[in-house]
């Protein structure tokens, strides 16, 4: 198959006309049938890449079932997320091996996105800052429990959220900063402590501004420790409701368009109307796409990162080809998936979005085969 005369989101981060080629589920130099489409006037980019959410249409990765991994991940893939790495809870040392050990033997049907990671957010947090994280399950960091909850997720954990405050969590992530990508999060911690935390290895921040003390001009905590390494990346909720428009521009003049992560942080509400629905094992109410814990703590977001990307872009100013990076490139650079994710490159597995000019989804391309694809 070939597509011609999409303006093409390349590996410069920039748009050109240019022909695509695919050959069965890959990106590639040639095609070796005469199938064209032209898709004039429509931006092609990467399949987005969420490395930090926990569900959709009912459903959480926490449930620990085949029927609910496989509902969330078409959800994904018709809304253009077409590669995920979904987010354990602080629940039950019992509930957290389930889900890691469901999502061991996922394959993706032809309607699902690809699963190429779990993002270990709970139990090693600071119960003072929990958020939506349940303090009644909050673990100390150990890593004797990530070393098996990794083995019975045939490894595929790429990311460890650890709340620098807690005890002995510095010496465990200088322990485990070979083993995966240690993120700064749900922490009280102080500028010094995270910054020792990131000499250690915790080279990411989760969910930027959220469950962590502000930046105070004499007070900066994790988010000027961040800022300050530059080789530290930050992730960051663009859907008008966790985080001020004027925040998010500034935390990409703090941090530069490489280093941040669009996530979506979405919970089972996303793709479905208002109502009451549950968040590791907690009541949530979901009004406005807000939702909320009973004492009013934000609970995730009911928003997909496509429709994050379009908010980032036509509310809050984030030029186009910068958000497009921040949901492709970089999220599949700061998980180790790029050799086969992130970029429309030859070789790499043929997952494609195509745009109109209002940033509307109009195709999606998913390991070389259309999933849908509007008038063309």
């Amino acid at each position: 198959m070939k597509i011609i005369n999409a303006k093409v989101f390349t590996p410069a981060f920039t748009f050109t006309v240019k022909d695509i080629c695919v050959l069965h589920e890959k990106f590639s130099a040639d095609s070796l049938d005469n199938c064209v489409v032209d898709a004039n006037g429509l931006y092609a980019i990467p399949g987005l890449i969420d490395i930090h959410f926990h569900g959709a249409v009912g459903c959480d990765f926490m449930d620990g079932t085949k029927e609910s991994l496989r509902s969330i991940a078409a959800y994904e893939a018709s809304v253009g997320v077409t590669s995920i790495c979904p987010a354990t809870m602080t629940m039950s040392r019992e509930d957290i091996l389930k889900a890691c050990t469901n999502a061991r033997d996922f394959s993706p049907d032809v309607k699902c996105s690809s699963l190429v990671g779990i993002n270990m957010e709970g139990p090693f947090v600071s119960p003072h800052k929990a958020g939506a994280q349940n303090p009644v399950f909050v673990m100390k960091p150990d890593p004797e429990f990530f070393r098996k909850a990794q083995a019975l997720s045939g490894n595929k954990i790429k990311l460890l959220a650890v709340a620098p405050d807690t005890e002995n969590a510095l010496d465990v992530i200088a322990m485990l900063k070979n083993e995966v990508l240690c993120s700064i999060a749900h922490t009280c911690c102080d500028y010094d402590t995270a910054a020792r935390a990131i000499a250690a290895g915790a080279v990411h921040l989760t969910h930027l501004y959220n469950a962590m003390p502000p930046l105070h001009h004499r007070e900066p905590g994790p988010i000027g420790a961040g800022a300050d390494a530059k080789w530290c990346e930050a992730e960051i909720i663009c859907d008008g409701i966790h985080v001020h428009p004027a925040a998010v521009r500034a935390a990409f003049r703090l941090f530069g368009e490489d280093r941040m992560i669009l996530i979506s942080d979405s919970m089972m509400a996303c793709g479905l109307e208002d109502g009451i629905y549950t968040l590791g094992g907690q009541k949530v109410i979901v009004t406005d796409r807000k939702a909320l814990l009973d004492n009013g703590t934000l609970a995730g977001s009911a928003t997909n990162l496509f429709s994050c990307l379009k908010i980032a872009v036509r509310d809050m100013g984030i030029p186009f080809e910068t958000a497009v990076r921040c949901a492709t490139y970089n999220p599949a650079r700061s998980i180790k998936v790029l050799d086969t994710v992130g970029t429309i490159e030859n070789g790499k597995q043929a997952d494609l979005l195509l745009l109109d000019e209002n940033l509307d989804l109009k195709a999606v391309l998913l390991r070389g085969k259309w999933l849908f694809k509007e008038i063309l």
